[in-house]
């Protein structure tokens, strides 16, 4: 069953004038816009505002409404800012205090709201990913491994990589806006308490000095507000001409104990916002420093932010690392592949015929499918019983690079969906704007499953599909269900399951 050229051209987005990328970090949101002129970014507008989402997280891990408000404030700035740009060239992520923050599904509605696109919760490793290629764009490439190093408010990212792809990355639980809560909430600062953070720090990396010392790398080099701090007041105390070493780090503690307090922290080109959330962030970069035995870290411009953008214009240009992480997952759970690109075959097909009545703005409904199309055996690697469960299990909770949380989750609900009874309470506990999307998408999918269940490699014939809201209508070619009982008899198999959706599935 072919895919028609007029039809597929529906599902093809062209390339846009200008991208955008949305960092809500634990400490700073941040926006950048750029323009795509000869295959190059050029940035044309950014925007920052130091929210201290982190600081705003109550004793029961929820962010309070003050925090809350603040923060939809500004993004009532950026989504002005933004108004114009059209879906689908806007990425927007949210990162460690989203990852957290029990009540983050009701901020994000309202955040969604107030920017006018829909934001993305990515996993500590996909952050490290992505801060990497961030990085890997704005510094020398001298062909060897590097090592790049991020603190946030909440997290501190490791990553050890070569040119462009990353080797090991790692997403450590402690930030500046984190440990200055911690051990400086009061703004005193003491030698004591400075080595305590130390300490703190140092137990968070000790389960990964050994392998990224052998990994090794020749070159280092620090992101974000934190980092470039720190760079910026050795540099002007006349510490350190080139980067951050360990000498100029052990000056700046000598610093930082004589100033006594936060409020009195008078160092050159340490900014006043700044101050509150920077001892706990030179504690995480000496005690990373004496780990893994750096002598000197560059300071990289590119960070999160350009990283999405890169990504982005990635995903336009058709090189999505999503399509890797699904082509090395087929491989990882030898899945058949021959029977799987029949099935995203048909699929997709079927897609094209109802996209303009079920999916009117597309969206993520073709590469939702494709993938899950491939995927949908994957959990036949782990066992054959329930199989559709192990991979719905694996795809939502597996390190899956260039994948969001939201998007690992709908993957899996496709997956888990595509056999057997509807499972109705999955598609309960979606976000409700993506209930009616998933469930249509799970049809096509288990459509595509059913006239296939023979796993023959002859090709369907052509199909004519009539989409209405609550119902799909196939027409066959004349006498060719006739000529195959089974599939008819497993399309009536399958016309029940969906009277439980209240759906009616026809065919003739």
């Amino acid at each position: 069953m072919a895919i028609k050229k007029s039809l597929l051209q529906r599902l093809v987005r062209e390339a846009p004038d200008a991208v955008a990328a949305v960092d809500l970090g634990s400490n700073s949101f941040h926006l950048k816009v750029a323009r795509l002129s000869n295959g190059e970014l050029n940035v044309v507008d950014r925007m920052r505002d130091m929210v201290r989402l982190a600081g705003g997280l109550d004793a029961q891990g929820r962010l309070t409404p003050e925090v809350a408000a603040r923060a939809l404030e500004c993004l009532q700035r950026f989504g002005q800012r933004l108004r114009h740009i059209p879906a689908g060239s806007v990425r927007i992520v949210g990162t460690n205090t989203l990852r957290k923050a029990r009540n983050a599904a009701d901020f994000i509605v309202a955040a969604e709201q107030a920017l006018g696109h829909p934001i993305e919760v990515i996993a500590g490793v996909e952050e490290a990913r992505l801060i990497y290629l961030g990085v890997a764009h704005s510094v020398p490439d001298d062909g060897n491994n590097r090592l790049v190093m991020d603190i946030g408010g909440g997290s501190t990212e490791l990553i050890i990589g070569k040119g462009f792809d990353s080797i090991d990355m790692e997403s450590l639980h402690m930030g500046c806006v984190s440990l200055s809560q911690a051990h400086f909430a009061d703004g005193a600062i003491t030698r004591k308490r400075l080595r305590r953070a130390e300490l703190v720090a140092r137990v968070e990396l000790e389960p990964h000095e050994a392998r990224y010392r052998e990994l090794g790398w020749t070159t280092a080099f620090g992101a974000s507000g934190t980092i470039r701090a720190v760079e910026r007041v050795v540099r002007e105390s006349g510490w350190s001409e080139d980067g951050i070493t360990l000498p100029a780090l052990k000056r700046l503690v000598d610093a930082l104990v004589k100033a006594e307090h936060v409020e009195l922290l008078d160092l050159p080109g340490l900014g006043a916002d700044r101050a509150p959330v920077f001892p706990g962030g030179v504690m995480i970069l000496l005690a990373t420093f004496e780990a893994l035995g750096i002598e000197r870290m560059g300071v990289s411009d590119g960070a999160l932010r350009e990283g999405l953008l890169y990504d982005l214009v990635g995903r336009i240009r058709h090189k999505d690392v999503r399509g890797r992480t699904v082509e090395g997952l087929v491989k990882r759970y030898v899945v058949d592949q021959e029977h799987a690109a029949r099935i995203q075959t048909s699929a997709l097909a079927c897609l094209a015929q109802v996209a303009e009545n079920w999916f009117p703005d597309n969206g993520m409904a073709e590469p939702l499918l494709r993938w899950a199309a491939l995927l949908h055996e994957v959990g036949l690697g782990i066992a054959h019983s329930q199989y559709h469960k192990h991979g719905a299990y694996v795809l939502e909770h597996a390190d899956l690079p260039g994948f969001s949380h939201q998007e690992q989750q709908l993957l899996a609900v496709l997956v888990r969906s595509h056999r057997g009874k509807f499972p109705v309470s999955v598609f309960k506990a979606l976000p409700q704007r993506w209930t009616k999307k998933m469930q249509r998408l799970a049809i096509l999918l288990r459509l595509a499953v059913v006239l296939h269940r023979s796993r023959s490699p002859v090709p369907l014939p052509e199909l004519a599909l009539q989409a209405d809201k609550r119902a799909l209508t196939l027409g066959f070619p004349a006498d060719w269900l006739d000529a195959h009982p089974l599939t008819r008899a497993d399309l009536d198999r399958e016309a029940n399951y969906l009277k439980v959706i209240d759906f009616e599935l026809q065919y003739s």
